[in-house]
């Protein structure tokens, strides 16, 4: 039978308590605000001071109140990240570049993701900004949806998409897409190929930057686009582009060369040329976007267009703290393209 003692104590750890900073000031002696003070490093408290309020808030597992600084503050020292796709290797680089920058700055990250649904991303930012962050950063569920950004824009929210649309109405850093897409389709055209496939959206809704870089090379060259050599993956994995490959192969007439809208089609692609002994790039080249680590290490090394995580980053970070800095209404935006750099590896070098 327990006695009432050691009933309270139990039930004090299966209950969340509070330790406040009155709870340090009582154990230690000292008066709240030298405790306030200490803990938050003073130079006006001596340096053994400090250090024995330190480990008396260790020993009680005193955790700073956060919201109640906010309120002071108006700071939460908080940014929302909304990606559109948590499986994606170039996404899931760049949210941990963020997360790294941000944390160096003082900030931690709210993460949250769209699942690339228009709804959901609604919903999603309704869930960061109720959380009252400090600002945003975005991945976009269609880059020429961008309405209900640009309200928070107006409403003076820093908001930064790590899209770079030119048009936007809102501050953003992001790759050129349609130049890299332009840039690996020249490729192509430079290295004798004129049949070039293309496995991207056809979503008319959808991101369609790439697609049009590709058209606009081809049209450069004097290439005629032919509809039968472009297919939608309805998808953006590994498995999409496998299927979407048999489908373009199933043609009369093949292609020599495909631009894939990104890494993990080019691989599925890859892959189903392998299964099927179709030779990579003697019978088909084959070009990607995003260089994700697998793509040097495929089993016949990927061509690729450079996604530059770690300019972006630092770019978009720089963006957002200078929105958080501005004490009155945000400055007109600015939208910064980064152009992307083509990486040739094995898979579009025919040999001579």
């Amino acid at each position: 039978m327990l006695t009432k003692s050691a009933m309270r104590l139990q039930g004090l750890k299966m209950s969340k308590v509070t330790v406040r900073l009155k709870d340090i000031a009582d154990r230690t002696g000292f008066s709240t605000n030298t405790v306030s003070l200490a803990l938050r490093d003073s130079p006006r408290i001596p340096l053994e001071t400090r250090r024995l309020i330190r480990e008396a808030a260790e020993t009680l597992n005193y955790l700073p109140n956060f919201i109640a600084k906010s309120l002071v503050s108006r700071e939460t020292k908080t940014i929302g990240l909304v990606l559109t796709d948590i499986t994606n290797p170039t996404l899931t680089r760049t949210a941990q570049a963020i997360e790294l920058a941000l944390a160096e700055r003082g900030y931690a990250t709210l993460f949250a993701t769209s699942n690339n649904n228009f709804d959901e991303e609604h919903k999603v930012l309704e869930l960061v900004r109720s959380r009252q962050v400090d600002g945003i950063l975005i991945y976009p569920t269609g880059h020429r949806r961008l309405d209900h950004l640009r309200q928070l824009r107006q409403a003076n929210q820093p908001v930064v998409l790590l899209v770079g649309d030119p048009d936007a109405g809102v501050d953003a850093v992001g790759v050129d897409e349609r130049i890299g897409a332009y840039k690996a389709t020249r490729h192509l055209i430079d290295s004798g190929h004129r049949r070039i496939g293309l496995i991207d959206t056809a979503n008319p809704a959808g991101n369609l930057e790439k697609r049009e870089g590709y058209q606009q090379a081809l049209s450069e060259a004097g290439i005629i686009f032919e509809p039968e050599l472009a297919v939608d993956p309805r998808g953006h994995s590994v498995v999409r582009g496998f299927l979407a490959m048999g489908e373009l192969m199933s043609r009369k007439e093949r292609p020599t060369a495909l631009f894939a809208a990104n890494d993990s089609l080019a691989l599925g692609a890859l892959r189903w040329c392998i299964k099927n002994n179709v030779l990579v790039p003697n019978e088909i080249a084959i070009i990607g976007f995003d260089n994700i680590e697998y793509a040097e290490h495929a089993g016949v090394p990927l061509s690729t267009v450079n996604y530059p995580v770690d300019i972006l980053t630092d770019l978009a970070v720089e963006r957002l703290m200078e929105l958080i800095g501005v004490s009155g209404l945000l400055p007109a935006p600015r939208v910064t393209q980064i152009e992307p750099e083509v990486i040739i590896r094995e898979s579009t070098l025919r040999a001579k």
